[in-house]
């Protein structure tokens, strides 16, 4: 290939990047879901006509994009070509053909030009409600969490689905913004359809077979030279969690030979009978997005750039079966990132960041009138997070959500979806763990019902009972803590009861620090007690 011709390949890939781009904030933007709209709990991309991924959106989170490097190809398997018309749109939540949970709806639409299939375009985004016991551990299989939507075609050549609409608003709590997202998610795909056509015209492409070629050769080749770079080798770490009623021990052996790298969660605890299991679709999700962090942060994430990354496990709890309840699936899987850079700190040393909070403090919080009182019922998601750990070179980074990359939802935006008043929502100093780079801190979050109501939340929350551990003779980060405003400690997963009157505080945990506390230097430490980081 020419020089000018590459050059003419890689701008049409940014072309490209654009279109998925747009695709993403038509979510963002027609979202009724504060989950999407306000933290951007969703992805957007492009595929071939054969299923895979060609490019990502920048926004979106490592959990939805790399899942759906495989779930288009569920949807090809459920329906063939030959059903396949111009103006459809597919949908399922299954969580082992999907993203990993019922809460999250994936939609596939083919692309057509010129009566030709060109690509697949998918999208996907995090509902409040789907019914069932609501967003929370305590089902005991999948039956319990909600309603599981097979892949079938939402809209069929142009014509929405009004069985399924039926179906959606008699089985969920709040059916208008849980449909809203639905037409939001098509809408989505529609937007990229239409700026891919743009792009084909204005260029001249009949279809995209040369440039997706060209993206694949060009981030397998870098991938595969980055994993040159590293030493060959296995190594293996164990991470304990909190689990629901016990503690849950994550193992797992990273290989590296050839010019793959090969990981395995042999030796990780059984299935839990409660709903923090995670489908392997997932835990693969994240364990591909860990390893490229170390070894190529910077290489597009694609098809081709994660075909190196072979992961493998037995039946457990980060390769949960159905009917297995996995509604909580994001917190076994958040931590797959700090049990595999505990891996890779052996074999690349002083080079891996200290463990952080890890899984989000996601809080779903069901409102409702006192008794004898008048007022809303709502359902209301916050989304919350602690501190990372500590880098090499760097602090760790306060009240931020890795490896999620999600944002933290404004105040405002929380309290408008039902009748609660968050009072305080801060950083909480001393919770980043000391060493020669101090972790990053959590948050203090103190949540109330409004006048004349009460709640029922449901505790979604980890390392209360197992901190982030410091890296290189780093201290641990802080442990998380629930509890209520007069000192009453509450559970850390499980629906539970705020009642009148009553505040509810959430303390998020802090990030590991990384190296000896002994080699922080003054100045470091002045600026920490200044901004109120340390008292």
């Amino acid at each position: 290939m020419s020089n000018l011709s590459a050059i003419h390949m890689q701008v049409m890939w940014n072309r490209l990047i654009s279109v998925v781009e747009e695709q993403a904030m038509t979510l963002l933007r027609t979202a009724f879901s504060t989950s999407v709209r306000e933290a951007g709990d969703l992805s957007a991309g492009v595929y071939t006509p054969d299923g895979l991924m060609i490019a990502q959106a920048v926004t979106g989170t490592p959990g939805h994009v790399n899942t759906m490097a495989e779930s288009v190809m569920h949807f090809l398997a459920e329906i063939p070509p030959e059903e396949m018309f111009e103006g459809d749109c597919y949908v399922t939540n299954d969580p082992w053909k999907g993203t990993g949970h019922l809460h999250d709806i994936t939609m596939v639409s083919p692309s057509f030009r010129n009566g030709q299939l060109v690509a697949f375009f998918a999208c996907t985004a995090h509902v409040v409600d789907i019914g069932g016991r609501g967003f929370g551990a305590d089902g005991q299989s999948i039956y319990e969490e909600g309603l599981l939507i097979p892949i079938i075609k939402f809209v069929d050549r142009g014509v929405v689905n009004r069985d399924l609409i039926k179906f959606l608003k008699s089985g969920v709590r709040e059916s208008h913004k849980v449909i809203g997202d639905f037409y939001s998610l098509a809408a989505c795909n529609d937007v990229g359809h239409q700026r891919l056509l743009d792009m084909m015209d204005e260029i001249g492409m009949t279809d995209l077979a040369e440039l997706s070629k060209f993206i694949f050769s060009r981030s397998r080749s870098a991938t595969l030279n980055r994993i040159d770079a590293l030493p060959d080798g296995s190594w293996s770490n164990t991470l304990t969690v909190d689990g629901y009623d016990e503690p849950i021990k994550l193992a797992v052996k990273l290989t590296c030979a050839g010019r793959h790298i090969n990981i395995d969660f042999k030796g990780t605890d059984a299935i839990s009978r409660w709903g923090i299991n995670c489908p392997l679709n997932y835990t693969k999700a994240y364990a591909c997005y860990a390893i490229k962090c170390v070894v190529a942060p910077d290489i597009p994430n694609n098809h081709a750039s994660l075909e190196p990354f072979v992961v493998t496990s037995p039946v457990n709890v980060l390769n949960a079966i159905h009917p297995a309840p996995v509604a909580l699936r994001h917190v076994m899987g958040h931590m797959v990132p700090d049990l595999i850079f505990g891996a890779l700190s052996k074999a690349l040393p002083n080079q891996i960041q200290a463990e952080g909070a890890s899984a989000l403090w996601n809080i779903h919080i069901s409102v409702r009138p006192a008794f004898g009182k008048n007022g809303r019922i709502s359902e209301v998601l916050m989304f919350n997070s602690g501190g990372t750990g500590a880098r090499p070179e760097l602090d760790g980074m306060s009240a931020t959500a890795f490896p999620s990359g999600v944002h933290t939802m404004q105040v405002e935006a929380t309290e408008h979806t039902g009748p609660i008043i968050v009072w305080r929502k801060e950083l909480r100093p001393n919770s980043g763990g000391d060493g020669r780079l101090r972790g990053g801190l959590g948050q203090i979050i103190e949540i109330a019902p409004a006048e004349g109501h009460e709640f029922d939340f449901s505790a979604m929350f980890d390392r209360v009972n197992h901190p982030a551990t410091g890296r290189n003779g780093g201290c641990a980060g802080a442990s998380g803590v629930v509890q209520l405003d007069d000192g009453t400690r509450l559970r850390q997963k499980g629906w539970q009861h705020v009642p009148v009157g009553k505040r509810l505080i959430l303390k998020t945990p802090g990030g590991g620090g990384f190296g000896p506390a002994e080699q922080r230097c003054e100045k470091a430490r002045q600026a920490d007690r200044i901004a109120g980081y340390v008292t």
